[in-house]
This record gives structure tokens, C-alpha cells and sequence, in this order.
């Protein structure tokens, strides 16, 4: 009964959250948001827009705050504690300051990046034969695409931002499904790929998340702070040396497993993600 009136008696607030770009900052985010008192939170991959409901929005707000930024992500307040529960869904944040031109720029060497190197390993990965670059390649992919969502959707509202988010869901979906069919019939011919190539790639591919990360590094105190900077080259960089020495196992052994698997396990996770996008766009829109 008690449980019952304090959920009826619930406030709500929403943030944009900036400096995350993937599932797992979502749920890093909520399990934060959970260690501040608050259990009722959601995090959008698609729009990230994070939604709490509290019980005294002046007392538990403060430490949420608090919670999140304490892990290296900025909150924008989406309306305001006078703001009614139908009309600051669609708000902009009030203080968009540290959206600058500089960090714009920032942004566009960051998807051009991701982007141009992750078309190029996806012809790396048909020229070698291997699976795992083509599973990398859509790591790429992926960061540039949300990072390219995310500089576009700066102004729009939640709902568009939902549409672009399930648009880009899907196509990434599409990718990953053809990458683990492809593995799949490899795995049946046995086709081992050639290592040396493989390597080359994914040695490339190390530096060139390295160099994606610089350009972010100057901008890290007003968005995206150092730690969610390093945290997704981090990521990046452990998918990357999975590949290197996939390739080293090739040669060592002589046998294409060990591309295929990390090929698989790369893939799995991407896919994840992409579902991740389509469900929480799919959320959103319904919400709005």
C-alpha cells in the first residue's frame, strides 16, 4: 500500500546525457544513478535522454547529479522544476555552451575517422578472408554513425532523435546479421584467411583509435570528460588487439578458428548494441 502511494506520489526529470555512446554507458549510468538512493531511472541509447522519477526532486536530484558526473558523463536539465510532466519533453537543455564550433570539428574528425577506417577494414577483412575485421569494421561503424547521430541531433527534439535512432538501429542490425552469416557459412568451408594482411589491419586500426581520441582530449571538461573519452577508446582498443592476436593465432596454428570466433564474439556484441538502439527507440517513441 505504502509502495503504491509513494510511486503515484512521484516526481519526475529528464537529462540529456552527453559523453556516452553505447549500451553499456546506459547501464553504468543507471547503476550510478541506483547507488544515489533513486531505483527508478532510465537511460535512452537512442536519444540519450535519462529519465528519473524521485520522490522530493530538491533533496535526491543534487545527488543524482553527483553520481553521474562522479563517472565522467554531463547532465543537461530538460525543463525545469516548473515544467509540467507533457511539455518538457521536447526541451532543449537550457545551457548548450560547451557545444562549441571547436568541439564540433571535433566531432566531424571523429566520424570521418570511424567511419573512412571502417569502410576500409570491411574491404581489409573481403581481401584477407577474415571474418574478425569485418566484425571490427562494424565497431567502427558504429562509433561514427552514433557520434554523426548525435552532432545532427544536437536541437532536435526526442522524437526525431527516436526516429533517427531506430533508422540507424536497424541498419546497423542489418550489418552485424550479414557479418554472422557470412561467419556462419565460413565456418562450414574453413577458409583461412590470410594472417599477415589480418594483422596489418588491426595494427592500423590500434592507432587509428588512438588518433580519434586526440581531437576530443581539449574539449574534455565541458562535454564528454576524460574518463568516458578513455573509456570508449578503451573498448575499442581491447576489440582491436582481439584482432591482432587472432591474426597471430592464425599464423601460429594454421587454422581459421581463432578468427572465427573472435569474429563471432565481436559481432554478437555489436548486434547487442544495435538491438539495444532499436529498443530503446521504439520506447521512446511510444512514450512521446
Amino acid at each position: 500500500m505504502s509502495e503504491t502511494a509513494t510511486m503515484s506520489n512521484a516526481e519526475h526529470a529528464r537529462y540529456r546525457v552527453t559523453g556516452m555512446d553505447c549500451p553499456s554507458c546506459a547501464a553504468k549510468i543507471e547503476k550510478a544513478v541506483r547507488s544515489a538512493g533513486v531505483e527508478d531511472v532510465k537511460v535512452s541509447t537512442a536519444t540519450q535522454i535519462m529519465t528519473v522519477h524521485v520522490s522530493d526532486l530538491s533533496l535526491q536530484l543534487p545527488e543524482v547529479e553527483r553520481a553521474v558526473s562522479g563517472i565522467g558523463y554531463r547532465l543537461d536539465r530538460l525543463g525545469g522544476p516548473e515544467a509540467d510532466h507533457e511539455g518538457d519533453i521536447d526541451d532543449l537543455p537550457k545551457d548548450l555552451s560547451h557545444i562549441t564550433p571547436a568541439y564540433r570539428r571535433a566531432l566531424w574528425i571523429v566520424i570521418v575517422l570511424n567511419v573512412g577506417y571502417g569502410l576500409i577494414e570491411m574491404v581489409g577483412g573481403f581481401i584477407s578472408g577474415s571474418q574478425a575485421l569485418k566484425a571490427d569494421a562494424l565497431d567502427f561503424l558504429g562509433d561514427g554513425l552514433i557520434t554523426f547521430l548525435g552532432i545532427l541531433a544536437i536541437g532536435w527534439s526526442l522524437v526525431w532523435r527516436a526516429r533517427s535512432a531506430l533508422i540507424q538501429g536497424l541498419f546497423l542490425g542489418a550489418l552485424g546479421l550479414g557479418v554472422l552469416a557470412n561467419t556462419a557459412y565460413r565456418v562450414l568451408v574453413q577458409q583461412q584467411p590470410e594472417a599477415e594482411l589480418m594483422g596489418l589491419f588491426a595494427v592500423i586500426a590500434l592507432v587509428v583509435n588512438v588518433v580519434a581520441v586526440l581531437p576530443l582530449l581539449p574539449h574534455r571538461a565541458g562535454d564528454a570528460n576524460v574518463r568516458a573519452v578513455w573509456l570508449f577508446s578503451r573498448n575499442d582498443a581491447i576489440g582491436n588487439a582481439a584482432v591482432v592476436v587472432a591474426a597471430a593465432l592464425v599464423a601460429w596454428l594454421g587454422s581459421a578458428w581463432p578468427d572465427l570466433i573472435v569474429a563471432f564474439g565481436i559481432a554478437g556484441l555489436f548486434l547487442h548494441s544495435s538491438w539495444s538502439i532499436i529498443r530503446d527507440a521504439r520506447a521512446d517513441l511510444k512514450t512521446t
